[in-house]
């Protein structure tokens, strides 16, 4: 069915006239008539009856008219949008560290809304652990995604934005907990607490243990940098874990290291694979331009 004819019969059916509808529509009066004739033939009833110089609909012509009208509101509300959304307005998805949700991507989010004051800009925050949030991005839950570097055989593009320093952490009556200032090597004898291995924290800790040739023993492992940081302060164990403001809070020691190198990049992350929305566009540049890289 014609989009234009649906737009002709819409515009006659509301002024009952075809020499003022046409020349509404802009077109020739003929025009006019050939339209809503193609549209009777293909419906196969009458649309329109003459009444006085007027014309008015049928009955036919009624219910078509409440067919047509839910149509056209529906389609323009749509081409509406993708305008907008083409102007760089619509919904950013962001996936994320839980870490990384207590300030940084917060306050990112709100600087981007800020200087876009005039736009219609919402975002969705999800959190999860690194292998969780890539099995996200591959599904096309999430646009960008804030987590430890992926693997190199994904078909994804990885942008540093951030670095964490990396601190052992023990409780306070442990034996290392008089000291400032330690190397890794030193912690081998003492149970730690690892995170699990869908963690991105993972293979950053396992690589440290690794450059100095070390096992370490592992006594409990789990997802959540603050749970690691609540089971140390309860005894469990001494771990390795990024510093963040909570474990100050917490009854534990925090530790330098000296070596190996203890420092924890974490990336924006986009699948290659999917189309980016302008409005995701802007946002990942905006985050490229206020990063420390």
């Amino acid at each position: 069915m014609n989009l234009f004819y649906l737009r002709y019969f819409v515009a006659l059916a509301h002024i009952q006239h075809y020499t003022k509808a046409a020349e509404q529509l802009c077109i020739t009066q003929p025009s006019l008539s050939h339209a809503i004739s193609q549209l009777e033939k293909e419906l196969g009833v009458p649309l329109f009856e003459k009444n006085g110089r007027n014309t008015t609909l049928t009955q036919f012509g009624q219910e078509f008219l409440t067919c047509a009208e839910l149509t056209l509101s529906t389609l323009d509300a749509g081409i509406e949008s993708i305008r907008r959304s083409a102007h760089g307005e619509g919904l950013i998805r962001l996936g994320l560290l839980r870490t990384l949700g207590v300030e940084y991507i917060p306050r990112l989010a709100a600087n981007f809304l800020k200087e876009n004051a005039g736009l219609n800009i919402q975002f969705t925050f999800h959190t999860g652990v690194t292998q969780t949030l890539l099995d996200g991005l591959a599904a096309k839950k999430y646009d960008l995604v804030f987590c430890s570097q992926p693997p190199a055989n994904l078909d994804f593009t990885a942008i540093s934005v951030q670095k964490q320093d990396l601190v052992l952490i023990t409780p306070r009556n442990h034996p290392l907990s008089s000291r400032h200032t330690i190397e890794l090597l030193e912690t081998v004898p003492y149970p730690q607490i690892f995170f699990e291995k869908s963690s991105g924290m993972r293979s950053v800790v396992d690589q440290m243990f690794s450059d100095i040739g070390a096992e370490p023993h592992i006594a409990y492992e789990t997802e959540e940098d603050q749970v690691i940081a609540g089971l140390v302060a309860q005894g469990f164990g001494i771990a390795v874990v990024p510093y963040m403001d909570l474990l100050l809070k917490l009854d534990l020691h925090i530790l330098q290291i000296r070596s190996p190198a203890c420092e924890r990049n974490l990336y924006m992350v986009n699948n290659n694979t999917v189309f980016m929305a302008p409005a995701v566009r802007y946002f990942r540049q905006f985050v490229m331009d206020n990063s420390a890289f």
